[in-house]
């Protein structure tokens, strides 16, 4: 079969053959249609990821959409290896497949349950956000980024801040819901001066970061009190992704002066209950069909993958169509 196939670390996948799949027990093969290329996926081709690939030749996608050998349409996440989704077939525990609405098409079901449970994990399974808080973004202008904007808001957020590098995304956002929005191109010390200003008397209640790096740092600053009363309520940092930068550097007094909680979003911490999941895939391709939630999607045959891999997205996510 052809299949997006990884020889080398750090390198792109080229489009190649690939042995057959061949299921083994509680498993099924799945006939791929559409595979999204996500940053998890650069990620564990690269080696940078904690989960990142062991041995090699392997085929890239954590996840696809497909139909099963009964014809039953499904989104599929964690292959077994060395399979993955961006291939013609692929291998899956039966309990990884779950069934799609005939309302969502193949590309935008591949597109949107990767970042869609990202960005709900991170908002109802970490923060606990509740109705009429308000929510600062920080990388609002990448996929992920633009689906908590609006999730946020289907929340009940009472207001929604996004931080974002792309300026030309950044102006779009408040199509989506966003009330505010910050160019993060400013140096960290103006930086910092703006997301104090944005926060205001009553401050940010809960922050989804997907940049980390310098942009959080300027973010940690702005948190820091420079006075001895209490702080009146909690902030909840959600810690998603890197792409600004794998570590910061936090001064005590951001901790000591402020309600300041530090959280996680990814494997390790997601939910572990199917029956969970199965709810969450269920309302994400609810609120996806009814166009409540929207995602921005370029189509790529999956022989043109290698040249796919390295190109700017600016918002919106490529498919790769076996």
């Amino acid at each position: 079969m052809n299949a997006a196939v990884l020889h080398t670390i750090n390198q792109p996948p080229h489009f190649a053959h690939f042995p057959e799949p061949v299921a083994e027990e509680n498993e099924v093969i799945v006939h791929v249609r559409a595979a999204a290329l996500k940053p998890i996926d650069k990620q564990m081709a690269s080696g940078s990821h904690y989960a990142a690939y062991g041995k090699l030749p392997v085929v890239c996608g954590v996840d696809g959409v497909g139909r099963l050998e009964d014809g039953t349409r499904v989104f599929f996440g964690g292959p077994r290896p060395p399979y993955g989704g961006m291939a013609e077939r692929t291998v899956v525990s039966r309990a990884r497949c779950f069934p799609i609405p005939d309302n969502v098409n193949d590309e935008i079901a591949a597109a949107a349950v990767n970042p869609g449970l990202s960005a709900w994990g991170a908002l109802v399974w970490r923060a606990q956000l509740a109705p009429g808080e308000t929510v600062l973004i920080l990388g609002a202008t990448g996929v992920t980024g633009k689906l908590a904007i609006q999730m946020a808001k289907l929340l009940g957020a009472r207001r929604v801040i996004a931080a974002g590098r792309n300026e030309q995304v950044l102006h779009t956002l408040h199509d989506l819901g966003a009330d505010a929005t910050i160019r993060l191109g400013e140096p960290g010390q103006d930086l910092a001066e703006v997301f104090a200003r944005e926060a205001g008397e009553n401050g940010f209640d809960v922050i989804i970061d997907y940049l980390w790096g310098p942009p959080t740092e300027a973010l940690l600053a702005a948190l820091a009190r420079r006075d001895l009363k209490p702080a009146s309520s909690r902030v909840r940092l959600v810690e998603v992704g890197e792409s600004g930068g794998p570590a910061v550097s936090l001064a005590a007094a951001v901790l000591r002066s402020s309600r300041l909680e530090i959280l996680g979003a990814g494997s390790g911490n997601a939910a572990a209950s199917p029956e969970i999941w199965i709810e969450a895939v269920r309302q994400l391709m609810s609120n996806i069909g009814c166009g409540t939630l929207r995602i921005d999607t370029e189509r790529v045959p999956l022989g043109e993958v290698e040249h796919a891999w390295h190109r700017d997205q600016r918002g919106r996510r490529t498919v790769i169509i076996p």
